[in-house]
């Protein structure tokens, strides 16, 4: 892989915070899951995906190995720092140079955070049902600073153009937030057109996290550069990375 396999935030984030997102190009992966695939849970040959994640870490120069979780759509996050726990988590945060958060999407949007003066990190896996929960607030306490001090960077998910959700996905939202209804575009089919980017946004904004970057990519609608399971079915995995150095 090289840069061009790569994403890299633009974002207001001190010299020791590093980021990248990973495009679905630059690996060694077959069909459907060509070709950069990090995803070890989606079907495709162990030793791809190994190699993979190996291309990712020289590429990226890592200080370690990402901390590859078993996600599950929900709000538990891991503090890397802590002891070593192999149970499900949707987020993870750090504050050691030998860390690295690591999110795997492929319609969810990813969001990474960063301490204003360097001194945290932390990455959220945000679909729907981890965005309603509250997958954002938590990662955001764990974090445990003032939501002035952060930054956030929104990353390539489903826009809402493709993003087609039923009255339970809009009723899981508003029921904690009227305003949260004007992400939600009624179409011909009666069921709603859903905005993750502005939903994200409004869970930050409620929080207080107003540097908020990104959100400006869908994954559905670029085929050459981004995975979609919406759009494909059985795919690759994409990872939203963040550390420290």
């Amino acid at each position: 892989m090289s840069d061009a396999d790569l994403i890299e935030p633009s974002w207001p984030a001190p010299p020791r915070v590093h980021a990248a997102f990973t495009l679905r190009t630059g690996g060694v992966s077959a069909p459907p899951f060509d070709s950069l695939n990090v995803g070890s849970h989606v079907g495709d040959a162990p030793e791809a995906v190994l190699e993979n994640r190996r291309r990712i870490r020289a590429q990226l120069r890592l200080p370690a190995e990402p901390a590859w979780l078993e996600q599950v759509h929900g709000t538990h996050v891991v503090d890397l720092d802590a002891a070593a726990s192999d149970a499900p988590a949707d987020a993870a945060i750090t504050r050691r140079v030998e860390r690295v958060c690591v999110m795997q999407v492929a319609d969810c949007m990813p969001v990474l955070f960063a301490a204003r003066d360097g001194s945290a990190v932390g990455a959220a896996h945000a679909g729907w049902r981890g965005l309603a929960a509250g997958v954002l607030e938590a990662t955001v306490g764990k974090l445990g600073l003032q939501p002035a001090q952060l930054l956030a960077w929104l990353g390539p998910a489903i826009g809402r153009e493709h993003f087609e959700v039923g009255d339970e996905v809009r009723a899981a939202f508003i029921a904690g937030d009227v305003q949260a209804a004007s992400a939600f575009e009624a179409n011909g089919r009666g069921r709603w057109q859903c905005d993750l980017s502005a939903l994200a946004r409004g869970r930050l904004a409620a929080m207080g996290v107003s540097a908020v970057s990104g959100g400006a990519w869908c994954t559905f609608a670029d085929a050459a550069r981004f995975f979609s399971f919406r759009r494909d079915g059985p795919c690759g995995r994409m990872a939203a990375l963040i550390w420290l150095q």
